[in-house]
């Protein structure tokens, strides 16, 4: 029961001390549950995120779900789940309460569009973790950035860029082995 409520309260901190989503939350929930908690490895904890992309729902949420379910099974999950969401809940209610009311102020539009940048920053931050972690080789290179090319520029879904990198993830190697014989 123990674990239960710690992945309950560290989901809840990291839920509450980030801003800007999955991304931003990227180099917390690696601090928190690879490097401070060891409830999942580095790569462990990129592959829930990558499959968090793919799946409905908010990103930090499914992760949390993920390594909750790892961790303790569907009460795990539970935990881990309602602690992601809680305090977005209840910064969410008070946030509506009062900022119908100041939402106008320069001075409010002005810590939001600094808070924005910060948040690009943070997700700038997790990209570049994840590219260092993530393209080991050559032909991860040319899958991320094709990836990147078929998302930006001809707006292809994530689900088939996904879809269509793993199938490239699975390939690859028969052609290597291929090769070498």
């Amino acid at each position: 029961m123990i674990e239960i409520w710690q992945l309950f309260t560290t989901f809840c901190r990291i839920g509450a001390f980030t801003f800007g989503g999955g991304y931003a939350m990227l180099p917390l929930l690696q601090r928190e549950v690879v490097t401070k908690r060891g409830w999942a490895t580095e790569d462990e904890i990129l592959d829930y995120f990558a499959i968090s992309q793919c799946t409905p729902g908010v990103i930090f949420v499914n992760t949390a779900t993920f390594v909750g379910f790892r961790r303790k099974g569907v009460l795990g999950a539970i935990a881990a789940t309602v602690g992601s969401i809680f305090p977005s809940l209840v910064i969410i209610m008070v946030i509506s309460a009062v900022l119908k009311n100041f939402a106008q102020l320069a001075v409010v539009q002005h810590a939001f569009g600094a808070i924005r940048v910060v948040v690009g920053v943070l997700i700038v931050n997790a990209v570049v973790g994840m590219w260092k972690k993530s393209v080991v080789d050559k032909i991860c290179a040319v899958i991320a950035v094709a990836a990147f090319l078929l998302s930006v520029i001809l707006e292809v879904s994530p689900i088939w860029i996904v879809l269509g990198a793993g199938l490239l993830g699975l390939v690859a190697p028969m052609i290597k082995g291929a090769r070498a014989k």
